[in-house]
């Protein structure tokens, strides 16, 4: 792989601490060396006027809902354009600065052993395969007349397959180890209604506190973890006492809550990006009108729930849950969240809070020796001006794991 030397950059390596000017050092695909330039052999890269942080994590993407929903799952879609889409989703996420996601439903394992393979460009991709579900609760996209099982014919073998549904603590059990099996290395569960859904309300719980301890047993006894896809705080609280590790969105989220959160360490991703996108034009992502009213309001609530948590102490990470397909702009989640916090406080959210959430702060996160070179050099300096989070242009170089993936130069 060779050695790459980094020189003149500003460098915000992910901790909090301001940026400092170093040179980096990587050799053999990990941060060897920080501080001035180094000799030897290798190539050096000027980086005088440029940012270099961390790769940046995505926590939530759904990489299998890079079509227009609604086509997708009426079957008027072909796999293999559901799988040009797919790739081309993967790719972009590079191109803006992520060289790590966390995948939180709708792709198959093939589809992680694939980019992890090199055959297409994207970036390291932690999945949990089809996201659990109960019967005819949220990430149940099938007509109303279609029953239920026959929703798994949606699944693509090797490619993409939403969600499993379960109508007992015994189906769950059965399908999340199904779920294992197609290569998952965590587990979502939905325990409360959704945004795009069309059965259900916000204020719904799904699955009972002891269906939840099913998958979260399941899940232990690989050595992993349990997210929910939660909005109200009786859903969250259940998932909380069940023994969940993280809550996605987490719309409602009061005070109560959060402490009993943070008291059982469990995270919070809350997801901006999606939101704006749903209320500016949910044809875009390929949904009907009705997706916009009910998003309307979550955007406010979802910003007093990230200070709610934050106040009581709560590990918060960051995530876009971008779906359709336009998900090239997948750094707004940072720009959003540097409107309610520091954009210092967004990159840290997105690079050492979310490694941390995923299970990989010794790998990646940070910019240290020892840890893998997945770093970007951004033209301008994003913590001052963080609209650059959000503009693939101004990432104009990205390395993951030591090799050069993008370059703009």
């Amino acid at each position: 792989m060779g050695r790459l030397q980094v020189v003149g950059a500003t460098v915000a390596d992910g901790s909090g601490r301001d940026p400092v000017k170093a040179g980096v050092t990587v050799e053999d695909g990990r941060i060897s060396r920080l501080g001035g330039s180094s000799t030897g052999t290798g190539e050096r890269l000027d980086a005088g006027g440029l940012t270099m942080t961390p790769g940046l994590i995505d926590a939530h993407v759904h990489l299998g809902l890079s079509s227009p929903i609604e086509p997708q799952f009426s079957f008027r879609i072909s796999a293999a354009e559901i799988a040009a889409d797919i790739f081309a989703t993967a790719g972009a996420a590079l191109d803006a600065g992520f060289t790590t996601v966390r995948d939180t439903g709708g792709i198959d394992g093939g589809v992680v052993t694939t980019i992890a393979k090199g055959k297409v460009r994207g970036p390291r991709v932690l999945s949990c395969g089809p996201v659990q579900c109960q019967v005819g609760g949220h990430g149940y996209y099938g007509a109303e007349w279609e029953p239920t099982e026959l929703w798994s014919n949606h699944h693509i073998p090797g490619l993409s397959a939403l969600s499993m549904m379960s109508g007992n603590a015994d189906e769950l059990r059965g399908n999340v180890r199904e779920a294992f099996r197609r290569g998952a290395t965590f587990l979502k569960l939905c325990v409360t209604g959704g945004v795009v859904s069309a059965h259900d309300h916000l204020t719904d719980t799904q699955f009972t506190v002891e269906e939840i301890a099913v998958a979260v047993q399941e899940a232990a006894a690989r050595g992993t973890y349990v997210t929910v896809h939660a909005h109200n705080n009786q859903g969250i609280r259940n998932a909380v006492e069940a023994g969940a590790r993280c809550v996605e969105h987490g719309t409602d989220l009061d005070e109560a809550t959060a402490t009993l959160m943070a008291t059982h360490g469990v995270a919070l991703v809350p997801t901006f990006a999606v939101v704006e996108r749903l209320l500016h034009d949910p044809a875009e992502a390929g949904l009907g009108e009705s997706a916009r009213e009910r998003v309307l309001g979550v955007r406010e609530r979802m910003a007093e729930a990230l200070a709610v948590a934050k106040e009581a102490g709560v590990r918060v990470g960051l995530g876009s849950d971008l779906i359709g397909p336009a998900q090239d702009r997948r750094g707004e989640e940072l720009t959003l969240r540097a409107e309610l916090e520091t954009p210092m406080e967004a990159l840290v959210a997105a690079t050492r809070t979310n490694a941390e959430i995923l299970g990989l702060a010794d790998e990646t996160g940070v910019i240290a020796p020892g840890m893998r070179a997945d770093f970007v050099l951004w033209n301008g300096d994003p913590l001052e001006d963080p609209k650059l989070f959000a503009d693939p242009a101004a990432a104009v170089l990205v390395v993951q794991a030591g090799r050069i993936v993008k370059d703009l130069r």
